[in-house]
């Protein structure tokens, strides 16, 4: 559990170890103490996507510009939250510009908005370590024929500086089975191989098919999920248990200052570690967000 400020316990609801505030983002930000954060996995409301009927909501920014200017601003304080070697995670979708007058951009052409969000968090401090592709195998067909239909969407993963903490054997996924007959047939035992620098070496083939899986690849295939309650943008549980288990370890506090339905904080809870949520909408903290944290107790 985390101790929570003064000016802050009005507004606060504890629950499953950890718990969640009412209130704007920034404003509850700038009220925690630093470093206290391991890791951030947070979907903030899209632009232009939908009106969620609560005042102060990010989301309905006249321009590209200012809704990037408003997240940098959230970021700015999650950053300072963060432990040193913590990291962010930020799935983002993007949008077409349908006649608005000030997209920045033609009609018809896709805004930017992941890639202006993510440069101008680089632009601020953040370390972009990579880019990840949500890809959705059943997404929702669109009513165009001139252009290819949508079925991804990105996550960032955003550290503080160039060392963090990241478990990658936490997060391997199974090697293709040519791999493995490849290795198999290559390096019978020990082999000597030379490397890129033409010095020879030697290479074990556990080292080329680690036991434990290989490497996270930067696609991720996963189905998107269904509304929760009267939200209808949430994500699917496994995006933010993947990024968890990279980024923390058991016990640690993981922040989601955009929580929703409470998809971040339902993983935090099953996966031992301490949620700490952010959320503008009251109805959605008590009926979508405390539920959902207390089924995964």
């Amino acid at each position: 559990m985390f101790k929570v400020h003064e000016n802050l316990r009005d507004s606060f609801f504890s629950v499953g170890g950890g718990g969640v505030f009412h209130g704007d983002a920034l404003q509850i930000l700038k009220e925690l103490p630093d470093k206290i954060v391991q890791c951030c996995v947070t979907s903030p409301p899209y632009w232009k996507l939908k009106d969620y009927g609560v005042k102060g909501q990010i989301g309905l920014e006249s321009t590209p510009e200012e809704y990037t200017e408003k997240l940098v601003s959230v970021f700015h304080e999650v950053r300072r939250v963060l432990k040193d070697d913590g990291t962010l995670w930020i799935n983002l979708g993007d949008t077409y510009c349908r006649g608005w007058a000030h997209c920045g951009v033609k009609t018809k052409e896709l805004v930017g908005i992941p890639w202006r969000v993510a440069f101008a968090l680089q632009r601020d401090g953040w370390y972009l370590r990579s880019d990840v592709i949500w890809h959705k195998p059943d997404a929702m067909p669109e009513g165009v024929n001139d252009r290819p239909t949508r079925a991804h969407e990105y996550i960032f993963l955003m550290t503080k500086g160039k060392n963090y903490y990241y478990n990658a054997d936490a997060i391997r996924e199974p090697h293709k089975p040519e791999s493995i007959k490849r290795m198999a047939y290559k390096y019978k035992g020990y082999r000597k191989i030379k490397s890129l620098s033409e010095r020879p070496h030697y290479r074990n083939p556990e080292h080329m098919c680690h036991p434990l899986g290989r490497n996270k690849r930067s696609v991720w295939t996963i189905p998107k999920s269904g509304s929760r309650g009267n939200h209808s943008a949430t994500f699917p549980s496994e995006i933010p248990e993947i990024c968890i288990k990279a980024g923390s370890k058991a016990g640690d506090i993981i922040l989601d200052p955009f929580a929703g339905s409470g998809t971040t904080l339902q993983s935090t809870q099953q996966l031992g570690r301490i949620p700490m949520g952010i959320e503008l909408n009251k109805k959605y903290v008590k009926k979508l967000i405390i539920p959902t944290i207390l089924n995964a107790t």
